[in-house]
């Protein structure tokens, strides 16, 4: 029986997907983890552990490097929660361009208990929220998967005009955009023609800072930036300087901090939510759901989708009898496996070979099951990290 290791709350359908397929969940040493956006640590591993799930996007809280070179799977569920951020990002595009925060405020803080003086102080304030509507305003997109893509129809419906930038956009990702985007072939163009500008990218050592003063030089006057992503995607304090010279108008953003909060306090000009973007039960729910079949598959068959650290791999079971590889990416690897399975007089009747940077996987079927001593045997041979049995 696989033992799996959750952190955070995870949805219960997800769970349950798990324990139907008699998968224990314990705490402690398992064969996998899942998780949201608890820092996972080395020493959390686990001889045992075999693949780690992200119940999101991000996985900037899993040290992936580190288990790589243990041959430990990391996924994340991309588009699990897309749904949730498109239609925060749209909300948030609302709340800056019609003054509904500054509206609400005005209402709540209101003394006034008489109705007629209630309506007389409301006509006479009003004007002092008015905005503008989103109907065609430029929005420019920052990076064009799963939310970028979901984003661009939603916003194409409303009206707006759309300007996108992706330099490495996937195929299927480019077939999801409405016909209707402009293909911005530098940063700099986007910025300095959208009225608003949001941000869907991963965090990573190249993405940290992507949106700096240089970039935010070239706003558009009246520009709205809105980061639901990673917090250090955009370089907070050059925000705060874009938004002081009257670069920038407004920032709408998932991640909060103190210098933010003073600089709305002293301006007026930050919208700040508390992580929502991803914190609706259907995502939770998505995701949570995604992160258990992807576990389940690669405990079960060897089935490798959306790692972030190995490729994707899928070969139709066979036999029965499934033996999973994996192995540094060093030449010659494939025909040492297969000639040490031929040493113990055992058949391959299928397999597949991915590799992915420093690391290979292998998925093997045989005609008959391989004994533990064999196991070992493999394990044994230099560069192999881990060789297993699967159930499929």
């Amino acid at each position: 029986m696989y033992k799996v290791q959750t952190f955070n709350n995870i949805a219960e359908e997800g769970l349950k997907k798990l324990s139907d397929a008699g998968i224990e969940t314990v705490q402690g040493s398992a064969d996998a983890i899942i998780l949201r956006s608890h820092k996972l640590s080395v020493d959390e591993f686990g001889d045992s552990l075999k693949v780690i799930a992200r119940a999101g996007a991000g996985t900037n809280n899993i040290p992936t490097a580190e288990a790589t070179n243990k041959g430990i799977v990391v996924m994340n569920t991309p588009g699990a929660n897309a749904n949730a951020v498109k239609e925060l990002v749209i909300c948030g595009m609302l709340l800056a361009s019609r003054g509904i925060v500054q509206g609400i405020n005005f209402l709540n803080n209101s003394k006034i208990s008489n109705d007629a003086d209630l309506h007389q102080s409301m006509e006479s304030t009003k004007k002092a929220f008015k905005g503008s509507e989103l109907e065609g305003k430029t929005l420019g997109i920052i990076g064009l998967g799963s939310i970028g893509s979901q984003l661009a129809q939603a916003s194409h419906a409303l009206g707006m005009k759309l300007i996108g930038y992706d330099p490495y956009i996937s195929i299927d990702a480019a077939w999801r955009l409405p016909r209707e985007v402009e293909k911005a072939e530098t940063l700099e163009f986007l910025i300095r023609n959208s009225d608003f500008i949001s941000i869907h990218i991963p965090l990573t050592e190249e993405t940290k800072g992507f949106i700096s003063i240089k970039e935010l030089t070239h706003c558009k006057k009246g520009a709205t930036l809105i980061n639901l992503a990673r917090q250090g995607i955009a370089n907070e304090l050059d925000v705060i300087q874009a938004l002081k010279d009257g670069k920038l108008n407004r920032y709408v953003t998932d991640f909060p901090s103190p210098e933010l909060i003073q600089q709305n306090l002293e301006e007026d000009n930050v919208i700040l939510l508390p992580h929502l973007g991803a914190s609706t039960k259907e995502a939770e729910i998505n995701c949570a759901m995604m992160a258990a079949n992807q576990t389940l598959n690669f405990l079960r068959d060897g089935t490798v989708k959306n790692s972030v650290n190995f490729p994707d791999i899928y070969l139709e079971p066979s036999t029965g009898n499934r033996l999973i590889v994996i192995n540094k990416n060093e030449p010659g690897m494939i025909g040492q496996i297969a000639d040490k399975i031929g040493a113990m007089n055992l058949n391959i009747n299928d397999m597949s070979n991915k590799s992915r940077d420093e690391v290979a996987i292998n998925l093997i079927d045989l005609d008959e099951t391989i004994s533990e001593e064999c196991l070992r045997e493999l394990n044994n041979i230099e560069h192999v990290i881990t060789a297993r049995k699967c159930y499929v």
